[in-house]
Order: C-alpha cells, then sequence, then structure tokens
C-alpha cells in the first residue's frame, strides 16, 4: 500500500481538485487585466508625449495616470465591502470584470487624456474589489492541501499581465493593449459565470441546498458530509463573533492578522516594487548600463517574476509562508542595497563604467527573489487569516494599505531620489530587513492548517498537532 503511494505523490496532490483549480483559473483572469493595466504607464507614457501620439499630453498630465488607478483604488473600498457581502464574492467578481471591460474599452475609443484619467480611476476600483473576492473566493473553496497554490493564482494571472504589456506596448499601436485586455475579460465573463458561488458564503447566508451542491461540485467523487458540518460549525461559531470595524482593533486575534496585514500589504510596496514596475526604463538608463536595451530588460524582468512566482506556488504549500517571506525579503533588502551602493558611487562620481552591469544583475535578481516570497505570500495569508465575520472588511482594509504603501513609495521615491537615486533605495532597503524580522518574530506559519486552526494560532491556543497518517487520512475523507 506504501508504495503503491509514494512513487506519485505531487499527482495525489491535485487529485479530484481540477474543479477547484478551474474555478481559481477563470475567476482571476482579470488579474492579467489588472497586471496589463498596471504596468500600462512604462511602456505608453512615452508614447503620449512623443510627436506621434494620438492624444497631445504634457509629462506632467501623463504622470497622472500612475495615481489616477491609486486614487480610484482607494475610494472603491465601501464598495467593495458593500458588494463582497452584499452579492457574493463570485458575483463581486462578474461585476468588477465587465467594469474593467468598459474601461479598456474607453482607453481604446477615448481622444482626450480626461478619458484616460476617469477610465484608470475606475480600473482602480474595480481591481480593488476583485483583489478582495478573488483571494476570499479560492480560500473558500479550495482544500486546504492546494489552497496555497490556488491563492497564489492571482499573482501568477497580474505578471502574465506585466509580460503582456512590456512585449506587445512599446511596439505595437495604441488599441492593441485595449484589445487584449477586452477579449481576455470577455473569457473570464464566458466561463465563471456558470461557476458555483463559495460554500462559505452560502453557507453563511443560510442557503443549505446550494452550499451542498457548491462543495459538491468542488469535492467531486467525495463525501462531502464531514466537511459540510465542518463549515457549517465554523460559520454558525463565527457569526456570534462581532463584525464591527472596531473589533480589528479591540479582539486580540483580529488585532494581530490586521497588523501583519498591514506590515505585509504595505511592506510589498515599501521594499521598492512599484518604484522599479513603473520606472524600470528610466532606473536602467539612468545606471548608465550598456549591457541591455531597457525595453528589453522590462520584458526578461517580467518573465523572471512569472517564473519565480511559479516555483514558489507550487512550493508554499510544501516549505511554507513564513520561510519563503524570510529569505525573500533578506534577499530583497541585497538587491536593492546593491542598487543603492551603485548609485552612491555614480553620484560621488567615481567610475563604474566596470561595473555597471550591477543594476541589470541586481534589479533581475530582485525580480526573482520578490516574487518567491514577498509577492506571492501576503495574498495567500490575507484569504486565510480573517474571519468570516470581518473577512471581507478586514481584507477591504488590508487592500487600503496595499494602496497606501504603493502612493507612500511613490512620495518617497519622488522626493528623495532629487538628491540621489542612492537615497531612496537605502530607505527601501532598510525597510527590507525590518520586514524580515517582523516576520521571523510575529507572523505565525498557516501552512497545512485549517481557517478554524489559524484562527486559535492568531488566539495563542494551542493547535493539536496531527501525525502524518492523520493528515493523509483527513485529506482522505475531505
Amino acid at each position: 500500500m506504501k508504495t503503491a503511494k509514494s512513487p506519485n505523490e505531487k499527482e495525489g496532490l491535485f487529485t479530484g481538485t481540477w474543479t477547484q483549480v478551474f474555478a481559481s483559473t477563470v475567476g482571476t483572469l482579470f488579474a492579467i487585466s489588472d497586471g496589463m493595466n498596471y504596468g500600462w504607464t512604462s511602456p505608453i507614457i512615452p508614447y503620449l508625449i512623443s510627436d506621434e501620439s494620438h492624444i497631445k499630453t504634457t509629462l506632467h498630465e501623463a504622470e497622472y495616470l500612475e495615481t489616477a488607478i491609486m486614487v480610484g483604488s482607494f475610494f472603491g473600498l465601501p464598495g467593495t465591502i458593500y458588494f463582497v457581502n452584499k452579492i457574493g464574492r463570485k458575483k463581486s467578481l462578474l461585476l468588477a470584470a465587465v467594469v474593467n471591460l468598459i474601461c479598456w474599452v474607453v482607453v481604446g475609443l477615448g481622444d482626450t487624456m480626461a478619458y484616460l484619467l476617469v477610465a484608470r480611476f475606475f480600473f482602480g476600483m474595480a481591481a480593488n474589489m476583485s483583489f478582495v473576492a478573488a483571494p476570499m473566493y479560492v480560500a473558500e473553496i479550495a482544500d486546504q492541501k492546494i489552497r496555497g497554490f490556488l491563492s497564489s493564482i492571482t499573482y501568477l494571472m497580474m505578471l502574465v499581465g506585466f509580460i503582456i504589456v512590456y512585449s506587445i506596448g512599446p511596439y505595437t499601436p495604441f488599441y492593441t493593449t485595449p484589445v487584449i485586455g477586452s477579449v481576455i475579460l470577455l473569457i473570464e465573463l464566458s466561463t465563471f459565470t456558470f461557476m458555483p458561488e463559495s460554500p462559505y458564503y452560502l453557507l453563511y447566508h443560510q442557503k443549505f441546498e446550494e452550499a451542498k451542491t457548491s462543495l459538491q461540485y468542488f469535492r467531486p467523487n467525495r463525501n462531502i458530509t464531514a466537511e459540510l458540518e465542518e463549515i457549517s460549525k465554523a460559520v454558525e461559531r463565527q457569526k456570534t463573533e462581532h463584525g464591527r470595524l472596531m473589533d480589528l482593533v479591540i479582539v486580540p486575534s483580529n488585532r494581530k492578522a490586521m497588523i501583519i496585514m498591514t506590515v505585509l500589504n504595505g511592506g510589498q510596496h515599501l521594499v521598492a516594487i512599484s518604484i522599479i514596475l513603473m520606472n524600470l526604463h528610466s532606473i536602467l538608463q539612468s545606471a548608465d548600463s550598456a549591457y541591455m536595451d531597457s525595453r528589453h530588460a522590462a520584458i526578461l524582468f517580467s518573465v523572471i517574476m512569472l517564473v519565480s512566482a511559479q516555483m514558489a506556488s507550487l512550493q508554499v504549500d510544501k516549505y511554507g509562508r513564513k520561510a519563503l517571506l524570510i529569505v525573500s525579503t533578506v534577499m530583497t533588502g541585497f538587491c536593492l542595497l546593491a542598487l543603492a551602493v551603485y548609485f552612491n558611487l555614480k553620484y560621488n562620481n567615481y567610475d563604474v563604467k566596470g561595473i555597471s552591469w550591477i543594476p541589470i544583475a541586481s534589479v533581475m535578481v530582485y525580480a526573482f527573489t520578490f516574487k518567491m516570497g514577498l509577492g506571492i505570500v501576503p495574498i495567500i495569508i490575507t484569504s486565510e487569516i480573517f474571519t468570516a465575520k470581518l473577512k471581507a472588511l478586514g481584507m477591504t482594509i488590508a487592500d487600503a494599505w496595499y494602496v497606501i504603501g504603493a502612493t507612500v513609495s511613490v512620495q518617497i521615491y519622488q522626493s528623495l531620489s532629487e538628491y540621489g537615486y542612492h537615497v531612496p533605495f537605502y530607505v527601501f532597503t532598510f525597510c527590507s530587513f525590518i520586514i524580515a524580522a517582523f516576520t521571523y518574530f510575529y507572523i505565525p506559519e498557516t501552512k497545512g492548517k485549517t481557517l478554524e486552526e489559524i484562527q486559535m494560532l492568531l488566539k495563542g491556543e494551542v493547535v493539536p498537532v496531527r501525525s502524518r497518517e492523520e493528515e493523509e487520512k483527513m485529506i482522505r475523507v475531505l
């Protein structure tokens, strides 16, 4: 019996989960569009301020395109909280996809900067809803054995979007990107519409038969009685807990969850990811590196991030969230330090031609190490760490910190780079090492834990340690 199971352990991990994988994949296609949208300004702003542009604008006006999406995301917070709880995770994702689709049409047909700014604002609102609803939906349909992998699909999709926009943006007509973005969203709307709602959400709203049908779809050919009862008990228990905003502060376990997500979501940007994504061309040009054209470097950067994130998604349920976070933040810190030192030497008029390969090498290693942990683990933990009652509120506030972190990092970069590129990069280096220390001392490991056991961890309660045989038995039952 032992020999029959051992040869193909990896295959067993995904056995009976194809419906979960399919729903998670088609339900997160929006992230390709969002990745294209987020990276869109990098290749498009040079076109908009050029003589060939069909929309005449200045660099100062074009820079508002970067902030418009952040402002829209922030103003979308109340709507996100309302819709995710009121109409459900699935319908919220579909609504966000429709808004995204309309925005791409406006971008493709718009002939003034006003159209582009309005579209970017609503892009931000839709992205906020998507990045709250998607992790909730995926975490609530997934087997715990592959929850980490499925939760990471959103980021993988987003990286595909970066590769697309970096690859086609500089070389194709302006309307090409909106057409591709629209097609991707139409595929999502035509497939995800037929997927069931999350069984957690349905049980929370006392739709028992629908929840049973949903769980049976996501657990084909299994006896779902035990798991359905377990989810029902967890939902009923969490219903008794308060769901007020102040409970995120006054309840110790909720406060700990909120602190963790504040640091991780804001910290992603305080290690310079937004700065590098939005300014990669100018950073490499300022480095005077003759080793690679900045347009090619941007494509390679996004490909490396995708490969790294794919590797991490397959290992996050094996090695755990915490280990990947610590390795990622430490290595990211060293990459940023190398950039800071290089720009510091250049600022002080040292001859850096002999080491001009350092900026290229640093940003490529940065792409790999960032996406290996800090660039993919936070969205997984976000989907796991809040109770059912506070999940929408907690994840929306966590998403707000993501937006705030991005805005703060942009301000740090713009204000301090006047004194040399090395100054903001030293600040980002310091943030990386601080996040690594915070992870080591404060964040619990959630790998292999049920959503209920994670709440026990946050409350400081002892979680029963299951033997390997017990875990395998539990997986077979589920």
